[in-house]
């Protein structure tokens, strides 16, 4: 997982801005459970009175409230309340009231100047209590006789829950504003229409918000998966073969691909969920509490149940989680494996093998995919379960605290909803869970490629060739063994290549011939001794150095998509045409391209296999000979070609690259015959040195293998 943090620290300013988007969408998500609870109980049980002290007050009412009030509660009384006094006001001041008020005309009211209403709530509120206890005794939920017979009346009223004394001064307003002629049903339209209006704004402000963090998330994500690939593209070309052995093929490509992509998944769900959920299960909780504390039991139920369920699950499905990208793994090689050898597979009518191979590695993805697919059918419907069962206790509890008088109905609402956001916070805390072991893996997976350090490495102080010497290649007591074998493939080889002349390799398969040309650009290192290119060591010089002095052609002719041309001059800067159609010239190729319907323009498929083995061959050879290197290495490249091709192709090399070095590895002995130094390989080691004639009188295992493939005619000529 450090591998994604040191990506995500690229976009540290994008993720703070993601940050701050989720607390705004959080506080606007966790506001409007609030607004649902004031419109229950504001809105449509108080008939949108959100306060406990009345705006205007009818004198007669007044007398009777003030009698319960001491000097002191009386002047702070009427230090905010004013006699609405004809004589004082305008005609116009008049007349507004009066629209306000109808019945104004009828009694003389006391109008609040909206100031200190907290102040104003402390003393007016047990009058208020005290004074619809003796109004209306048959609605009042507390002993009226034991309150009358009490010497201090006012003692029993700290008894009554504050919600029900909320509920009965917002019902005495209620008709004292109807009495006044207030229209009492424009104010609770208009708080509903207010606190809608709020309401709508912050779920516009939380979706904007949540789109915004889609999108940059997103973006987080991509820009990683993008550096990702990238990096495991560059490391992947570092690599020796060696690590490409230890890889495989199959492996680096669902590394670069199916990995990464469930990295980029994991990363938009760890920044949009990991990050959003804490937020809103802590501002839950903190509104939880300031609603009713002493239900919060509840809410440690359903997240008690729920981390249970998950944790179950997990346990459960996480072994098959860690299986899953092998098994991907697993599948991607056999496709490869049959993909590439789909000919050779038809030619032997081995289909049906092919295909219950294939079936297996197939199934066994697709068991685990179900195994872990019918987990989460459980997990799903039983969180939706816990959730219901926990709304329902919620009901249940909550419907006894309102019998009470110490819960109203909009703040059990708000509790259910507070709570199914802190279980939902959790549920999407577990899910993530569920998913971040996979991106784990894949995770390690793609840190094993980028953490490779590749056997083979540029030196820490490079060495300079001398300028006047070009190709002269020698080979010093080398010896070689792959990692973790136990012999050498390779011994004591000691040999001089020089500009000018062709040094052909020879021997029976399995003699290390292809081993001993892959020494050459490094492509392995080798165990004992040295290879000295212009008098230096070629580990002592930078790989690219020593690669562009090369013109490599590997026994498999290697084509990219593309044109002829442009494979021609794959190893060339801005390759002119005179060099591409010199080098197809040379390579024998100008024939079979000029009969192409665009020539040199004509189109070059996947892999090439839109051309013949020999065609492929020889446009690799041009490749190689279109970069003009000082040193040629052609590995076995001419198997595919006729005689006749292969005679003039020779002719032409000596010909047209007597400037060069060239070395060829070769099973025929016609390929080799005029080679100036032939090297004959048994068993890793040099049984023969010498040209055509002399070795078929002095090495026998040279002799052996032209008597394999000469007739006595030729070999008594020779």
């Amino acid at each position: 997982m450090l591998t994604i943090i040191r990506n995500l620290k690229k976009s540290a300013l994008a993720i703070l801005f993601v940050v701050i988007l989720l607390f705004i969408q959080a506080y606007s998500d966790l506001s409007l459970p609030a607004y649902t609870s004031d419109i229950v109980n504001v809105g449509i049980l108080q008939s949108g009175i959100d306060s406990p002290v009345p705006e205007v007050i009818r004198t007669s009412q007044l007398k009777r409230i003030l009698l319960s009030m001491d000097e002191d509660s009386q002047d702070v009384f009427f230090n905010h309340y004013s006699l609405l006094d004809k004589n004082s006001l305008s005609q116009k001041e008049w007349d507004r009231y009066l629209d306000k008020y109808p019945l104004l005309s009828d009694e003389d009211l006391y109008i609040w100047d909206g100031k200190n209403e907290e102040d104003i709530k402390d003393i007016i509120t047990d009058p208020i209590l005290l004074l619809v206890a003796m109004t209306y005794t048959p609605q009042a939920s507390f002993n009226i006789e034991g309150l009358m017979a009490n010497e201090n009346p006012f003692d029993q009223m700290d008894q009554i829950p504050d919600t029900l004394k909320s509920q009965i001064i917002t019902q005495f307003i209620k008709a004292e504003y109807e009495a006044i002629g207030v229209n009492v049903g424009r104010i609770q339209s208009q708080y509903i229409m207010l606190v809608g209006a709020k309401m709508i704004t912050l779920a516009l402000i939380a979706m904007i918000a949540s789109i915004l963090v889609t999108f940059v998330s997103s973006r987080i994500a991509a820009r990683m998966g993008r550096d990702l690939r990238s990096s495991v593209f560059t490391k992947v070309l570092s690599f020796s073969n060696t690590e490409m052995d230890r890889f495989s093929t199959a492996s680096l490509i669902t590394r670069s691909t199916n990995d990464i992509q469930q990295i980029q998944m994991s990363v938009i769900m760890i920044i949009r969920i990991v990050v959003y959920s804490p937020i809103l299960a802590l501002g839950g909780i903190f509104r939880i509490l300031n609603t009713d504390s002493t239900m919060t039991w509840t809410l440690g139920v359903g997240v008690g149940a729920v981390l249970f369920v998950v944790l179950t699950l997990l346990i459960i499905a996480m072994p098959r989680f860690k299986l899953m990208q092998k098994l991907v793994d697993k599948v991607n090689l056999v496709l490869r494996e049959i993909l590439t050898g789909l000919q050779v597979i038809r030619a032997f009518s081995n289909e049906k093998h092919e295909d219950k191979r294939f079936d297996d590695v197939n199934t066994n993805l697709t068991k685990n995919s179900l195994f872990i697919g019918r987990i989460m059918t459980f997990l799903m419907p039983t969180l939706m379960l816990i959730m219901n069962l926990v709304s329902l206790l919620i009901i249940w509890v909550g419907a006894d605290r309102i019998n009470a008088g110490t819960m109203q109905a909009g703040d059990m609402m708000a509790f259910i909803q507070y709570t199914m956001q802190i279980i939902m916070s959790f549920l999407m805390l577990t899910m993530v869970s569920i998913i971040l072991p996979r991106a784990a893996v894949s995770a390690n997976r793609i840190d094993e490629v980028l953490r490779e350090e590749p056997l083979i490495h540029d030196p820490k102080e490079v060495k300079f060739m001398d300028t006047h010497k070009k190709g002269f290649l020698e080979f010093r007591k080398v010896h070689f063994r792959y990692p973790n074998a136990e012999e050498d493939v390779l011994s004591n080889i000691s040999f001089e290549a020089k500009p000018g002349e062709i040094t052909a390799i020879i021997g029976s398969t399995g003699s290390g011939k292809s081993t001993l040309a892959n020494l050459i650009p490094r492509f392995y290192d080798v165990t004992e001794g040295e290879i000295l290119l212009n008098g230096i060591d070629i580990r002592n010089i930078t790989q690219h150095d020593l690669r562009k002095r090369l013109g490599y052609v590997p026994q498999k002719g290697v084509l990219f998509t593309g044109t002829i041309e442009s494979n021609i001059g794959f190893g060339v800067k801005d390759a002119s045409p005179e060099i591409i159609e010199k080098a197809a010239r040379i390579a024998q190729a100008e024939d079979f391209i000029k009969e192409k319907v665009d020539g040199y323009n004509d189109p070059i498929s996947q892999g090439g296999t839109n051309v013949s083995g020999g065609q492929k061959q020889r446009l690799s050879i041009a490749r190689a000979i279109a970069r003009d290197p000082e040193i040629y290495i052609f590995d076995d490249s001419f198997s595919a070609l006729d005689y006749k091709t292969d005679s003039d192709l020779r002719k032409a090399l000596r010909q047209d690259l007597s400037h060069s070095t060239v070395i060829i590895v070769a099973q025929r002995i016609n390929t080799i015959m005029n080679a100036d130094q032939i090297l004959v390989l048994d068993a890793g080691k040099i049984v023969g040195k010498g040209k055509h004639k002399e070795l078929l009188k002095d090495c026998e295992v040279y002799k052996q293998i032209a008597s394999s493939q000469l007739s006595k005619e030729e070999l008594a000529y020779e």
